[in-house]
């Protein structure tokens, strides 16, 4: 358990014990249901573990040429790329670093066939099953008009020579029965070229590792996709499950000031360090607090830039606060650290571990020069 006292503030950290919990739950899945389950690194791109991540997946997939860079230099296991386009002044590095390309669209494909397979890179078309049960519209991949993925009207397959697999993407943060019934949808419009293809990539948003995850449902799932396709390889490509609650964001009270209620501020900033906090939005957890007249006393907890709106929310304590005091969000590893920016330069949380050996490792301490040269 992580202590801590002995972690530098801000600070992103992560228990190393509980990203092996994960990876063993998803290691699980893809021995009992014959599947390759990679990391999506849109979700967790905490390099430093990669070594790790690696021994226990297939690999992971990338929506960018410095992702797939990223997979290819620090994992080095499969490397998968899907973006929604992609450009000439990237393609021929991508195709050097990638196992297989998935296209967002015909035109793509065609424009970019045959450096594919000279390339020898096994290529994809993602399809859009045109049912998601996701509802908050900025994730859904599947709403209307939504530029992911070809649709069946869209959907050409007499230009499917060479293309080895289909990619469909409908989930965010759910659980097994929302893929059964994306599953029932998807193949409703494109089974039939099923049997034509090597794999399908069931996308991300399975939230494997949750503990209300209905694990043994999901094995049921796949393999009973596997007795009705049985020489197609299933791909599925989780990025929250691998980092999901295996650490928080670590920050210090550095000012109280009151304007009608006790406002703490921080040195971290949830516009600039928590931002999936205001896209999805969702409020964090602090350990130890607890929601409005739970506790005896409320402060709002705010962040350190200049931007009015920089507040994280109201929060209980059991006790005042003062200058100096902890204040530790919860599950701020997956699709947080990957969204972090330098706004306003204020300081960047470091990056650190705490090991199996109960120490903390410093991993990255951020710069003035990273701030810099980014503008």
């Amino acid at each position: 358990m992580i202590n801590y006292s002995q972690v530098p503030s801000p600070c992103y950290v992560l228990e190393e014990s509980r990203l092996i919990r994960n990876l063993e739950i998803l290691s699980r899945v893809e021995k009992e249901a014959d599947v390759k389950i990679i990391c999506a690194l849109k979700g967790y791109s905490m390099w430093s573990t990669f070594p790790l991540v690696g021994k226990y997946l297939a690999g992971a997939t990338a929506s960018s040429l410095n992702e797939a860079k990223l997979a290819r230099n620090e994992m080095n296991r499969e490397v998968h790329v899907f973006a929604p386009v992609y450009g000439d002044d990237e393609i021929d590095e991508i195709l050097s670093l990638a196992d297989h390309i998935t296209f967002n669209s015909f035109s793509q494909w065609k424009r970019f066939k045959e450096k594919t397979q000279a390339a020898h890179v096994s290529a994809g078309i993602r399809v859009n099953p045109e049912f998601s049960t996701v509802e908050t519209d900025l994730y859904n991949p599947c709403g209307k008009y939504s530029r992911l993925g070809v649709t069946l009207k869209e959907f050409k397959p007499e230009e499917l020579d060479g293309i080895e697999g289909l990619h469909f993407h409908a989930l965010c943060e759910q659980n097994a029965d929302a893929l059964a019934a994306v599953l029932k949808n998807f193949e409703e419009r494109f089974g039939k070229w099923i049997p034509q293809m090597k794999w399908v990539n069931f996308g991300g948003g399975h939230h494997i590792t949750r503990k209300d995850y209905d694990v043994d449902y999901l094995i049921r799932i796949l393999k009973d996709f596997h007795k009705r396709y049985p020489h197609v390889q299933i791909i599925m490509e989780p990025g929250e499950a691998v980092g999901w609650q295996t650490g928080e964001l670590v920050s210090t009270v550095e000012d109280i000031v009151h304007n009608e209620k006790d406002i703490a501020i921080l040195n971290v900033s949830v516009s600039a360090h928590m931002p999936d906090c205001l896209e999805m939005p969702y409020r964090p957890t602090v350990i130890g607090a607890g929601n409005v007249s739970e506790k005896p006393y409320e402060y709002r907890l705010a962040g350190d830039t200049c931007l009015a709106g920089d507040v994280i929310g109201d929060y209980t304590f059991d006790k005042p606060l003062q200058v100096g005091d902890r204040i530790v969000f919860f599950d701020m590893i997956h699709y947080t650290m990957v969204k972090t920016t330098f706004f306003n330069g204020v300081k960047h949380p470091s990056i650190g571990i705490w090991t199996l050996d109960n120490r903390f490792k410093l991993v990255h301490q951020f710069t003035y020069e990273q701030f810099r040269d980014k503008l």
